[in-house]
């Protein structure tokens, strides 16, 4: 018999309560994922084009293992309201080995890896569980604004996270103040996180077990019904396709980042913190706006706009020449790729059943970290191996890593090209208010 939906009463105090877990989650990506870990991991753990390579591998091990219990967790989360609970686990994993990335040292390549591995695990499988409390925290008007405001707050909380990093790191210098930089960031994340889980509320009751059936019985028999259904689905399906391809190359572009300002600029460690700090305060402004277009328009308008952007910003990588323009590019590519993400988790919200909301982003996450596996490693693969053909061919070491690393830089193009036709065959992710326009 299916429930009665429950209307929920949306307090400002809710919304702000969630909006600061993102606030606080982007300490992570800023300063782990982004300005500081990649750079200290390619640079010092390991060095060289090898880092490079051990980076994508890294990244990829962790969006496969997310990939895998993501579904699973997803469909027992929505019928046993259990997002908090599942969002507090995963981002108890994430805090505990950010803070032990502290101990990596020179050549603790082991270490570095399998720290991070579970870091990103951590932070992965808990944003499946926040994305889904967006629609305890919005209703079918505010969804996209919601949605864009929270990615806004964020990026301003990776400004912070990585403002509290720079002072010290510039005052004092050292491979030793870097590693402090993964304890703030831990720390950063726990605290934020906080008032998600006082005062975000779940909306709908839980649902008894039918007899006989277990929890992992049940979910796994709710995510074939939904295979099986999946005719029904149809749109969302064609975007999740679309989703796995252009999100591509977004992960490679926010993983590479880092790396891609060394190689190609020589950018040092505090140069780096900047270069983010920038990105992410172009990130506030591009999060909100195209958050009010795909309440104004529509999802999909959106995305369009915001995909054809990115494709022409990270084409300007081929002729940037000096730090100047690859500061601006960065800020571009942070104007339009938080557009990208902030509206897809939208779109998601307004493609998915509401009795399958968590389930349907978890899905969304087996695209997302599947092309978190791809995406890096392709890049990865491309820049090692094109490294290694320009050396045998007679250029300097540098000389080829640079080279290797602009072919690499080729295929996040193509991913987000092949991404954007995919999703033009996508229909709906009109809001109410657009449909009534």
């Amino acid at each position: 018999m299916e429930q009665a939906q429950v209307t929920p009463k949306i307090t400002r105090r809710t919304r702000w309560s969630w909006y600061f877990y993102d606030f606080g989650n982007s300490a992570y990506a800023a300063i782990v994922l982004l300005a500081v870990y990649s750079a200290y991991f390619k640079n010092v753990v390991v060095g060289g084009a090898e880092g490079t390579r051990l980076w994508g591998i890294s990244v990829g091990i962790a969006a496969i293992l997310v990939a895998v219990v993501s579904p699973v967790l997803g469909s027992i989360a929505d019928f046993t309201k259990a997002k908090k609970k599942f969002l507090f686990l995963f981002t108890l994993i994430s805090v505990i080995f950010t803070a032990l990335l502290f101990f990596v040292l020179k050549g603790d390549v082991f270490l570095g890896m399998l720290f991070f591995i579970l870091a990103e695990i951590g932070y992965r499988g808990a944003q499946v569980f926040y994305d889904a409390l967006l629609v305890d925290v919005s209703t079918p008007e505010s969804v996209g604004s919601v949605s864009g405001n929270g990615w806004a707050i964020g990026s301003a909380g990776g400004v912070v996270a990585l403002i509290l990093v720079l002072i010290p790191i510039k005052l004092i210098g050292g491979t030793d103040i870097i590693r402090i930089s993964f304890l703030i960031a831990a720390a950063f994340y726990a605290l934020a996180s906080i008032p998600t889980f006082l005062w975000v509320k779940e909306v709908a009751e839980p649902e008894k077990l039918p007899a006989g059936e277990t929890t992992l019985s049940h979910a796994f028999k709710n995510i074939a019904s939904t295979f099986r259904d999946v005719r029904n689905y149809k749109e969302f399906i064609k975007f999740m396709i679309a989703f796995l391809i252009y999100n591509d190359g977004i992960m490679m572009t926010l993983d590479y980042a880092a790396i891609i300002g060394a190689t190609l600029f020589g950018v040092q460690q505090t140069q780096l913190i900047i270069f983010v700090i920038i990105v992410q305060m172009t990130s506030v402004a591009g999060a909100y706006l195209f958050g009010i277009l795909s309440d104004r328009k529509s999802c999909k308008y959106a995305l369009i706009i915001s995909l054809i952007a990115m494709i022409a910003t990270v084409s300007a990588l081929f002729v940037v020449q000096s730090l100047i323009l690859f500061y601006i590019v960065g800020a571009l590519a942070g104007f339009f790729l938080s557009g990208v993400q902030a509206v897809s988790r939208t779109f998601v919200s307004q493609l998915a059943p509401v009795a399958k909301t968590t389930e349907f982003y978890g899905f969304l996450t087996v695209a997302g970290r599947t092309s978190t596996f791809i995406g890096p490693l392709v890049f990865g693969t491309i820049s090692f191996r094109m490294n290694n053909y320009f050396i045998n061919h007679g250029f300097n070491t540098v000389v080829a890593e640079q080279m290797g690393m602009r072919w690499a830089i080729g295929s996040i193009v193509v991913f987000l090209v092949i991404g954007f036709g995919l999703l033009l065959f996508v229909q709906g992710g009109k809001t109410k208010s657009s449909q009534a326009s």
